[in-house]
């Protein structure tokens, strides 16, 4: 048994935010869309039950205690009866750490279908979105994988209507960007609109005029991350001198931020420029939404 998924980075194009409800969990609406790009889990034949992690980032990763795919492997199999071939998971980790991602989350999502359908366990969709959704706000969607409208903690999803695909360039200047502190920093002055959503267009015709739509919304989360994490300015202000870049903005808690391009072109161009030029940052091309 040999079975890998890819758990593809989450983008956030808007993210409004509420103020804190008496749980403590504040109310968002964002626009999440998926990149051809993430880290990938694999479940293969082996004994001990364990996770090997390995890629660029893996010595990123905290202790295991707090590693979401294991909490995703023991929530799913507990109290289950052993009656699968011994198995272990894989984690290649090829997104930052706490960049606003996703990454985390993706990777619980991408092993609790694989553990779901390589044990051929009796667990249907709905019961794998509320186990997701105990994992984590952002577990549901990265579950889905695909363009959503998210509201509540997150978890309450809709299909986003219909969106080109989108050209983009990610890029993380290595810098962490935790989402605790960031919550706390907006929590100070916590925006008047709240999670309200944004009046959707009737349609699109093209990159163009979905980056008109989004310069239009927000991410509440931006102001406060910069204020933590100054480095986050330093790629948004590469990213409005590129001539390549329709919109930018930080996605998440940070501190990944994006750039949408006219073209495949355009963002091989911007990536390649600023690879040259900042060696030090994390920079991919991506297409967003296939």
């Amino acid at each position: 048994m040999r079975l890998e998924r890819v758990a593809r980075a989450k983008v956030n194009l808007y993210l409004h935010v509420g103020p804190p409800g008496e749980d403590g969990y504040h109310p968002i609406a964002s626009l999440m869309m998926f990149a051809d790009i993430g880290d990938r889990v694999r479940l293969v034949e082996g004994e001990g039950l364990d996770l090997s992690v390995s890629g660029p980032f893996a010595d990123s990763l905290g202790d295991d205690a707090d590693n979401l795919v294991l909490k995703a492997r023991e929530r799913l199999l507990a109290g289950r009866p052993v009656s699968w071939a011994p198995f272990h998971l894989t984690l290649d980790k090829q997104l930052p750490i706490a960049s606003g991602l996703g990454g985390g989350s993706a990777d619980a999502a991408a092993a609790l279908v694989l553990l779901r359908d390589g044990l051929a366990l009796d667990v249907g969709d709905e019961a794998l979105h509320d186990l997701a959704a105990r994992l984590g706000s952002d577990v549901p969607a990265c579950l889905a994988s695909c363009s959503v409208i998210a509201t509540g903690r997150g978890d309450r999803l809709a299909p986003a209507p219909p969106l080109p695909a989108l050209d983009a360039v990610l890029v993380n200047p290595r810098r962490p960007s935790p989402t605790g502190p960031v919550y706390k920093a907006y929590d100070r002055d916590v925006d008047p609109r709240g999670a309200a959503p944004p009046d959707w267009p009737t349609g699109f015709d093209g990159p163009e005029e979905v980056a008109a739509f989004v310069a239009r919304c927000r991410n509440d989360l931006q102001a406060p991350a910069l204020a933590l994490q100054p480095a986050i300015a330093d790629v948004l202000a590469v990213f409005a001198e590129g001539p390549e870049s329709l919109f930018a903005r930080m996605s998440g808690s940070g501190a990944t931020c994006f750039a949408l391009c006219r073209t495949p072109a355009d963002a091989a161009s911007l990536t390649a420029r600023l690879t040259a030029a900042h060696p030090d940052w994390w920079v991919k091309a991506c297409r967003l939404g296939t």
